[in-house]
């Protein structure tokens, strides 16, 4: 009698210890990108970055009147310079600008156009994931500057 017992308590110890061993994992890798200085960069994985795009996006307040106000307009005097990026790319895209006491992250659509306005004569890194590729760019404005991402 004992031992009709203990065959369905060890059954049942074991088959419980087989189901706590099955963890289904849902972190995706990080895939890392040497930039042109040869160090690594951390890049997050495409559904990260449209995850971040859509929670960007509903609060970000755009800058095209500014924007489209400096191009016209074209003063040497104004101490801001427009940014803006096209992105041709099917993917969503943060584009995050960063500077000397300047930082913003700006959400650009896929086909569509971010724009905004920094201030002249710095030094400037830009810097995006379009679908899997990294963007990164250093650049000195000090006039308009207009580029063109696609994957």
């Amino acid at each position: 009698m004992k031992s009709l017992f203990y065959f369905p308590a060890l059954a049942f110890v074991i088959l419980n210890s087989c189901e706590a061993t099955h963890h289904k994992t849902t972190a995706t890798p990080v895939r890392r990108s040497p930039n042109a200085s040869g160090t690594v960069i951390r890049t997050p994985p495409v559904n990260q970055t449209e995850t971040e795009y859509q929670t960007l996006s509903k609060t970000y307040k755009s800058e095209t009147a500014a924007v489209v106000t400096a191009i016209l307009n074209g003063s040497e005097d104004q101490s801001k310079a427009p940014v803006t990026v096209e992105n041709k790319s099917r993917c969503n895209m943060v584009l995050t600008i960063s500077g000397n006491n300047y930082f913003k992250k700006v959400p650009i659509a896929a086909g569509k156009i971010g724009a905004v306005m920094v201030p002249k004569n710095q030094n400037y890194n830009l810097s995006g994931m379009v679908c899997s590729a990294v963007y990164q760019r250093t650049k000195f404005i000090s006039e308009p500057y207009r580029t063109t991402i696609w994957n």
